[in-house]
């Protein structure tokens, strides 16, 4: 049965250079809008689940534009309260070869989302009517006053028996100086919430401190990951690693860390035409993976492959169905379908 999953997250506009321009070259720019909620409720959406947005837009032209926009992309906006003037900004400017991609945010902390006040959302009521509910640490580095609305609504549907989805994503740019020791109490106590989280090893020692004499990512992760579980009650840690080739194509191999034991997606190699996005495909797939009850070998190839998909598509908004994810799984791209 299609499950209702709300996520938790600002609504954001993005301002795209065209092509591989830089901003201080270009004189037009693309806009549509996004989001880490934005892109998990509207993945999950085309995963054939009712995706729920818990966000405020502003009262205005801009929040109606965005409304209309996400309403297309499959979101419910029964949670979307209106209030405030502005929307978030980032502008983004395309890397190319030894050049990275590169955003830069603007108008962010005077948004209608991060100054929502006290009382916007009814907590209670969003918790009876959802199965799982997503939020994301770049939510967490804004102020204390959202922080405080992501604690109340995970209690609240952890008390109505849902599902807390909790993705470290750790902005260092967000957190500022001595961003580490500012964020990792705010960290700790949504992992205590959390069934299902998305780290990996750097998260544990970075962001939660945690100390390892291993080497390599591997022999980290299958150290420290295992620790992380155990000592906040999580059911359920999974992640990604991605390696950057000489070729300019990307490689991604998931992994999934569950009932006390590990499973890897295979490792996958891609051309890339747009990455930002694709760890809120590989989210969502566990997501569906976990509430759906696959097995997690399962789970976690499903997940690989929808990230590696959302390399392929334009935007940050993962477009892939579950026929999509499903067929990326066995086969290579070929050629026309007809």
């Amino acid at each position: 049965m299609p499950k209702r999953i709300a996520a938790f997250g600002e609504v954001m506009m993005r301002l795209t250079v065209p092509g591989v321009e830089l901003l201080s070259q270009s004189g037009t720019l693309h806009y549509t809008f996004s989001g880490t909620g934005v892109n998990v409720a509207s993945a999950l959406s085309r995963m054939g689940h009712e995706g729920m947005l818990v966000t405020r837009l502003p009262d205005n032209p801009l929040g109606d534009a965005a409304a209309a926009y996400l309403r297309k992309l499959g979101i419910d906006l029964s949670f979307a309260g209106r209030g405030g003037k502005y929307l978030g900004m980032y502008f983004l400017e395309n890397g190319f070869g030894v050049r990275p991609s590169r955003v830069t945010y603007t108008n962010r902390l005077e948004s209608s989302f991060n100054t929502a006040p006290e009382g916007t959302y009814d907590f209670t009521g969003i918790a009876g009517r959802v199965d799982a509910v997503h939020f994301c640490g770049i939510a967490l580095a804004m102020n204390d006053g959202v922080r405080a609305h992501m604690k109340a609504l995970a209690r609240a549907v952890k008390q109505q028996g849902g599902t807390v989805i909790f993705d470290c994503n750790y902005r260092p740019s967000l957190w500022g100086e001595d961003g580490y020791d500012r964020a990792r109490p705010h960290y700790e106590e949504m992992l205590r919430l959390a069934d299902v989280v998305l780290m990996n090893e750097r998260d544990a020692m970075l962001t939660l401190g945690f100390r390892t004499e291993k080497e390599t990512r591997r022999e980290q992760l299958e150290e420290l990951i295992p620790l992380a579980a155990r000592t906040f009650g999580i059911r359920t840690v999974a992640g990604t690693h991605r390696f950057v080739n000489g070729d300019n194509s990307h490689s991604l191999q998931g992994f999934m860390f569950t009932s006390g034991q590990f499973a890897y997606s295979d490792l996958l190699t891609f051309a890339v035409y747009d990455r930002i996005g694709a760890g809120d495909a590989f989210a969502s797939g566990i997501i569906h993976g976990e509430l759906e009850g696959l097995p997690p070998e399962t789970t976690v190839r499903y997940a690989a492959a929808a990230g590696m998909l959302a390399h392929t598509v334009a935007g940050d908004t993962p477009m892939s169905t579950a026929q999509d994810i499903l067929k990326a799984m066995t086969a290579s791209a070929g050629d026309v379908e007809r």
